[in-house]
């Protein structure tokens, strides 16, 4: 849904695993805002799709596919980056896996070591990148989740990579507020996506939020006016935790 503001057009945007979810959420509402986009996971047919369904915008779109585990991958992101838009306004660090249900005595050292390679790595890959091309009032915005303030039990590779990228987040903001760039951290609840299919597959999905909920709460939050931030946003279903 678009607003009556202006702020963000012609702005570009990066969405980490923009292929789905809360990501593909997000791109929508800022593709709506006249915002240019870097779409970027690892499923490119996904995000190909994606663009096709966003080209009626008439925005500028980068679709590139990106494994922000490694470093060698995010660097011919920002290659291609800085070689279509030179410079970034926003960026949205989303891409993020879950675990299986497991104690944990019984976490597989690869998963563990999957799990927070994507979602604290990956973070603080993408965001070192990013920073040496952003403008003094850009906007970063770190997907944690509930999980980083909340300890949910058979999830220890996913709670801690959480916690560890709120204090990512936390040490970002202070940084950076010198430089004019603005730092979100959002704690969504339970959102009706993908990623439950890995941690609980028979959640109650009905009584979850819709990803466009967490997309419109977030895009309010982004057009604030320079002088003004929402350093955290919490948004959780009515009836609370699952």
């Amino acid at each position: 849904m678009r607003t009556n503001s202006t702020r963000l057009r012609s702005q570009t945007a990066l969405i980490t695993g923009a292929s789905g979810g809360l990501g593909k959420a997000i791109s929508e509402s800022l593709a709506a805002e006249t915002c240019n986009l870097v779409l970027t996971a690892r499923d490119e047919s996904a995000l190909k799709k994606l663009s096709r369904e966003l080209h009626h915008h008439k925005i500028r779109i980068l679709v590139h596919p990106c494994d922000v585990r490694d470093p060698h991958s995010v660097d011919a992101l920002f290659r291609a980056i800085r070689h279509e838009f030179h410079t970034l306004d926003i960026v949205i660090n989303n891409a993020g896996v879950a675990q299986v249900n497991l104690p944990v005595d019984q976490i597989p050292y690869a998963i563990w070591r999957d799990v927070l390679a994507t979602n604290l790595d990956g973070t603080f890959l993408i965001t070192q990148a990013a920073l040496a091309i952003m403008k003094r009032g850009g906007t970063i915005v770190n997907n944690l989740s509930i999980a980083a303030t909340r300890v949910f039990p058979g999830s220890a590779a996913y709670n801690t990579s959480k916690h560890a990228a709120l204090g990512l987040t936390n040490t970002l903001r202070e940084e950076l507020r010198p430089k004019g760039i603005r730092v979100i951290g959002l704690f969504p609840g339970a959102t009706n996506t993908d990623i439950w299919k890995t941690l609980w597959p028979q959640a109650p999905r009905k009584k979850m939020m819709r990803p466009e909920t967490v997309a419109k709460a977030l895009l309010e939050a982004m057009l604030l006016p320079p002088n003004a931030t929402v350093e955290t946003l919490e948004i959780l279903p009515t009836i609370g935790t699952l």
